[in-house]
């Protein structure tokens, strides 16, 4: 069974079929066109499992590929894959990578944006993410990278961050976009820019990530090689990349204060000594984040992130949802709020009667030690320890802590999960710190977390399966164009679909050819990827025939022509098209 068939139910919502009749023969020409491109290119540039990876992971060179076969490819690895549409929030994106399963956006660039498109496409999830994955070491960081990023703390600007970036990518490459959209979209990205205070530990890991996986290189610093999926998805940046034009700076952890702009090529990268170099830089990265650290420093944060996390004790008992307002004293937690829904749980695992619907509206407690027994940890106490505290269930009780709270009623259950205490419910109970009120009877029964030290913050719900839906981010637009298509884009496709035809079956003759350029030429005179796979068929299987040289002098001189007249970036496709049409023996 494919691991692509355990996608856990809270992420489903951001995976999509793809629906493969969508692509025009157009797209599968533009896709056709960057591959040769690539694999021409990256064949020296790239780190030498690259066309081994483009074969070993479904990836076809004639048409945009099939995510199916994809899945079906990964299976070999202990991998799968899944369609995405667009954008999905990073930390949907980090769940499934986490799990073995890479999203796969399948939208397809326009030709108008085959250097770069600033959206996540099937190029660049295809094209530039699968290949490396054939290389173990690989695999295993990536998969590690994101294991630990998904419990990186976000804040909610990250979230406003992503919708703008989100917005203004999709907007890009959406054809049918009008100036004003996109004025708007790229005013509301900078103002959330300058509204950023900080860079959350989130913010921090997707750096590494950005300078790694995305836009890494590895080996000699005067020579590296390509393995970042954003270089691999584009030969005209990874070009630019290799020149002195772009700062090439050693990688270390410090790349993690290095920003970036997502809709803009690269000033700087950074090279890693060799792949072996990636999970020693991810550990020294990890040993810094809330989810190792702990202690009151990062319950601070998990306040200040203003999203779902969970805060875990020494027990491994944790709680999960918004957390609202803490209590600390003497660098002490001593109280904790949060707002609804929570979710308490052991190892990341529920426990009954303590998820969403039992606690809809939000959970708080007091933590810390017991005045009984003030130098031990309560979760460990004996049941004789207890009697000792008074506490014993079924009784009216009295629970004084060490920080001066209260806890005083009606002793109904105590929760131990393997010898562990964590959790006294009790009935017609107060809860207090001198004259301030924090529970009150007629609010109904109380579950009171046992805890002293915290071990642990990070993003999300402990057991997110059960949790289910939270604020991952907006599932996601697509930069798909939704007009339909002219008259006379049917008719250019219809010439795109003809060359293929006529290239599959190995049926083209330099008479038809000539008909069909001369129609191409006064219909199309712009499109000028067809020109280009008329002089690769006539290079291959017409090289020799009569009138197949004559043609394609005439297809050059017209094609010379137009570049004179493009601008910068297409004069450099069409030059780069003639150039692939000739490599054909």
């Amino acid at each position: 069974m494919p691991v692509s068939d355990n996608i856990p139910g809270y992420l489903r919502k951001y995976c999509k079929r793809q629906d493969y009749s969508r692509y025009t023969p157009r797209e599968h020409s533009t896709w056709r066109y960057i591959l040769r491109q690539a694999q021409d290119f990256f064949k020296d540039h790239a780190v030498s499992v690259y066309l081994e990876g483009l074969k070993k992971t479904g990836i076809s060179l004639e048409k945009i590929p099939d995510i199916e076969v994809i899945n079906k490819s990964l299976k070999e690895f202990g991998w799968g894959a899944v369609g995405v549409s667009g954008f999905i929030p990073p930390s949907a994106f980090l769940d499934l990578q986490s799990l073995g399963i890479m999203p796969i956006a399948m939208d397809m660039r326009t030709l108008e944006h085959v250097g770069y498109t600033p959206a996540p496409d099937i190029v660049h999830e295809a094209a530039g993410h699968l290949p490396i994955l054939v290389e173990p070491l690989y695999r295993h960081y990536l998969q590690q990278y994101a294991n630990m990023a998904k419990k990186a703390l976000q804040s909610h600007e990250d979230l406003q961050m992503y919708e703008a970036v989100r917005v203004l990518s999709d907007i890009k490459e959406n054809p049918d976009t009008t100036e004003q959209e996109l004025e708007s979209a790229q005013r509301q990205l900078n103002q959330r820019v300058r509204q950023v205070s900080e860079v959350s530990e989130l913010n921090q890991v997707a750096r590494m990530n950005w300078w790694t996986a995305e836009y890494g290189l590895v080996g000699d610093l005067k020579n590296p090689k390509i393995y970042g999926a954003g270089l691999l998805s584009s030969v005209a940046e990874s070009r630019h990349c290799l020149s002195p034009a772009v700062k090439k700076i050693r990688l270390s952890l410090d790349c993690i204060h290095q920003s970036y702009d997502i809709t803009e090529p690269q000033p700087q990268l950074f090279v890693a000594e060799s792949l072996e170099q990636l999970p020693e830089v991810l550990a020294q990265l990890d040993r810094t984040l809330s989810y190792r650290l702990g202690g009151v420093a990062s319950v601070l944060k998990g306040l200040k992130s203003k999203t779902v996390t969970t805060t875990v004790f020494e027990n491994e008992f944790s709680v999960s949802g918004l957390l609202s307002e803490v209590i600390i004293e003497h660098e002490s937690l001593e109280f904790l709020k949060f707002q609804g829904p929570v979710q308490l749980s052991f190892r990341e695992a529920e426990l009954s009667n303590q998820g969403r619907e039992h606690h809809p509206d939000g959970f708080s407690s007091p933590v810390g030690r017991w005045k009984t027994f003030p130098n031990q940890s309560p979760a460990l106490l004996t049941d004789s320890e207890l009697e000792a505290s008074g506490l014993r269930t079924g009784r009216p009780c009295k629970l004084e802590l060490v920080s001066g709270f209260m806890v005083e009623g009606e002793l109904v259950r105590m929760i131990r999960v393997e010898g562990k205490l964590g959790i006294l419910q009790w009935r017609n109970v107060t809860v207090r710190k001198g004259p301030q009120v924090f529970y009150s009877s007629e609010w109904g029964d109380f579950d009171q977390l046992v805890g002293d030290k915290v071990v642990s913050v990070y993003a999300g719900p402990a057991d997110r399966e059960n949790f289910g839906e939270y604020e991952l981010g907006k599932v996601s637009t697509s930069p798909g164009r939704q007009s339909p298509y002219s008259a006379q884009e049917q008719k250019v496709f219809a010439f795109y679909d003809t060359l293929r035809q006529m290239r599959d079956e190995g049926k083209a003759n330099v008479t038809e050819l000539k008909r069909i350029s001369g129609q191409m030429l006064s219909q199309a005179p712009t499109e000028w990827l067809l020109p280009i796979e008329i002089l690769e068929i006539l290079n291959s299987s017409l090289a020799q025939a009569e009138g197949s040289k004559a043609l394609k002098d005439h297809l050059t001189e017209q094609l010379i022509a137009f570049a004179k007249t493009s601008g910068a970036s297409e004069a450099e496709l069409i030059r780069e098209g003639l150039r692939l049409a000739s490599l054909n023996p």
